[in-house]
């Protein structure tokens, strides 16, 4: 008699109850096609239907002689769920007290039955090989920094601050030398026989790397993963990554988890930009996703970016990461701007960087920074200087243009009859400048000088040597041929008035990013700005100001000193909840918890804990959120429902959410 085969399996479903192993009996049509990692579909008796789901792993039945109900159907062949994406999905699950389908929900597309009869039908993908000349390309891009190149091949978890300069393509086009430096990491470990994932923010940086790497790699191993492709060509990008071949991924913060064959390389480019950071349950943070990963499979790990954020900073404190500086330092030359002595303190343009504004556009074009965009993004009663709202819903005022209606930019209403609630007065007064009245304003001051605006309305990726100023908002600056004849960052003093706890640090990385832009020995006006930061980037020590910003937060207990959990819902679920933790994590000190304060929905509570209680504060938060939404599932015929289940728990909250 032949031995009973289990399948367990994994249901997608959001459900918490439902984030564990379900085992399910083998039916003889699917002996030879139910194997791990496969798409199946299943019944699930609590909701008399069948679902989705993944098979994890094939087992023996337990001992006791239950009835199993058997699978309903294996969807495709494709073994898209290997064990080690299965395992860093749980990993990363149980560090933010989620749950791994949703995890998988964003490592795997979407099937596509065309994708994947194509990626079937064209057999099996054959090893790249590098051109020893691209090798020696890159090992001699790597050797200008201190052991960068060993530490790639030894597997070790490295920080490296890439050269501040623009540079230029075979083909004569603009590209940051961090994209650079990147390629040469991949093509490296491609040379190698071993894959690489290249994580960045955007797909303007995707854009670059990809530009990097072309004619370096064989097409056939470059990977795109990005969300804004097909869903048929992502699901065949995803597909190339299982195959037994090694590759070059390069995505956004999803790309973190593909499944690539022998994994040797993970760089994330610019960890602090906060396009890194998952919106969606549980919101693992792509850095953390990287670091569980290369504890998990191996390979090197490279954190770069022109800042440094506290996190890895903290890391490299702690020794967990090691920092690999480049054995000749290079910086911008940046010029704090004040006003002079006669001058209107309240000149948003210093006469120091108009007359450096005007000196380069003799060369080449110049880079003026803005906080917003838009015409006018703020308007104030022009008597008693009361912030303009809308009538309707309370939303803040803009203008389009010089004399237009102001509109809300909250519901997008006109209010032609506006009227101060505060002094009754009619009249307006535009309270900012953005990227377009900027360019307005600069336009008149340089008659004839060609005028660029490069904003989330008005993408410009490159510009060409000739001379013209470039309006753009910060992270919106296009790539300059030859770099920038001088840099302008305005508005400085406005961007660090943002109620935000990394607000320093944000500041730092849109003013550095920006100074990277320029071409060597071009100067960089900060206008307006003083202080730590203005410091910080004056003499380029972006990991000095890293390691000021945690020694101030550690006596505060706030992050990244200390991970943050909050739990959200009912005054009596979260209560339960607080007292499930203190009874688990008895080293919770009293000021531990903070809450529970009332909200717009019921309560919520912040938890402050060291990183080694993460373990067991998220095994208990999530025991919580499990064992409310068991009583608050569907009732029975004749029962009266339950509570509803509005218990919400997020570990590492984001800054803004604080």
């Amino acid at each position: 008699m032949t031995a009973r085969r289990v399948a367990r399996v994994l249901i997608d479903s959001p459900l918490p109850q439902l984030d564990r192993l379900f085992d399910y009996e083998i039916p003889s049509e699917f002996a030879d096609s139910a194997l791990p990692g496969v798409r199946v579909r299943v019944p699930l008796r609590t909701a008399g239907r069948v679902v989705d789901g993944f098979l994890v792993e094939l087992g023996e039945p337990d001992a006791s002689d239950r009835p199993l109900s058997e699978l309903d159907a294996v969807v495709s062949p494709v073994a898209v769920l290997p064990t080690r994406l299965y395992a860093l999905a749980r990993r990363c699950a149980d560090r933010a007290a989620g749950s791994a389908s949703d995890i998988l929900r964003l490592a795997i597309p979407k099937r596509m039955v065309r994708a994947e009869r194509a990626w079937l039908a064209s057999g099996i993908a054959e090893a790249p090989a590098v051109d020893p000349d691209h090798l020696l390309w890159a090992n001699g891009t790597l050797d200008a920094f201190d052991g960068l190149g060993a530490g790639i091949d030894a597997g070790e978890r490295l920080a490296v601050d890439p050269p501040p300069a623009p540079a230029l393509l075979p083909n004569g086009s603009p590209i940051g030398s961090w994209a650079l430096l990147l390629a040469a990491a991949a093509v490296r470990t491609l040379a190698a026989g071993r894959s690489a994932v290249l994580v960045v923010p955007d797909h303007r940086d995707r854009a670059e790397l990809e530009a990097a790497l072309e004619g370096r790699i064989p097409e056939t191993a470059l990977v795109r993963d990005d969300s804004r492709q097909s869903s048929p060509a992502r699901y065949g990008a995803f597909l190339r990554t299982l195959a037994a071949s090694p590759c070059v991924v390069i995505g956004n913060r999803s790309a973190v988890y593909a499944p690539v064959h022998e994994l040797g390389l993970i760089a994330v480019w610019d960890d602090g930009d906060p396009l890194l950071g998952e919106p969606l349950s549980p919101g693992v943070h792509a850095r953390d996703a990287a670091l569980l990963r290369q504890e998990l499979e191996g390979g090197a790990l490279v954190f770069a970016g022109h800042t440094r954020t506290t996190d890895v900073e903290r890391l490299v404190a702690v020794g967990w990461v090691r920092e690999s500086p480049a054995t000749r330092r290079t910086s911008p030359r940046v010029v704090l701007s004040a006003t002079r002595e006669g001058e209107s303190r309240g000149a948003r343009v210093p006469s120091a960087a108009f007359a450096a504004a005007r000196e380069a556009l003799a060369q080449g074009p110049v880079l003026v920074q803005v906080a917003r965009p838009g015409y006018a993004p703020v308007l104030v009663c022009a008597e008693c200087r009361h912030p303009a709202r809308c009538p309707h819903c309370g939303g803040p005022l803009h203008a389009a243009r010089q004399g237009a209606v102001p509109t809300c930019t909250w519901c997008g209403r006109a209010i032609p009859g506006w009227m101060c609630p505060e002094c009754s007065s009619t009249r307006l007064r535009m309270a900012s400048s953005g990227s377009e009245r900027t360019a307005d304003e600069l336009g008149r001051a340089f008659p004839g000088v060609r005028v660029i605006i490069a904003d989330g309305d008005h993408p410009v990726s490159t510009v060409d040597a000739r001379p013209s100023l470039v309006v753009a908002t910060r992270g919106a600056e296009p790539l300059a041929a030859g770099g920038y004849r001088a840099v302008i960052l305005l508005d400085g003093d406005r961007m660090l008035l943002a109620e935000d706890l990394r607000i320093g640090e944000s500041c730092l990385r849109w003013w550095s990013n920006a100074a990277a832009l320029a071409a060597p020995g071009a100067p960089v006006h900060l206008v307006g700005v003083a202080g730590p930061v203005a410091r910080a980037l004056a003499t380029w020590t972006q990991s000095a100001y890293a390691r000021a910003e945690l020694a101030d937060r550690a006596p505060l207990r706030m992050p990244p000193t200390v991970r943050v959990a909050s739990i959200d819902g009912a005054r009596a679920a979260v209560d339960a909840a607080l007292a499930a933790l203190r009874s688990a994590v008895p080293e919770l000190d009293r000021e531990a918890v903070l809450g529970p304060l009332p909200r717009d929905e019921g309560v919520r509570a912040l938890i402050r804990f060291d990183y080694a209680l993460g373990p067991r504060v998220a095994e208990s938060l999530r025991a919580s959120v499990v064992n409310h939404a068991i009583k608050a599932r569907r009732p029975a015929k004749g029962r009266a429902p339950g509570p509803r289940n509005t218990l919400k728990v997020r570990v590492d909250v984001p800054d803004l959410d604080l």
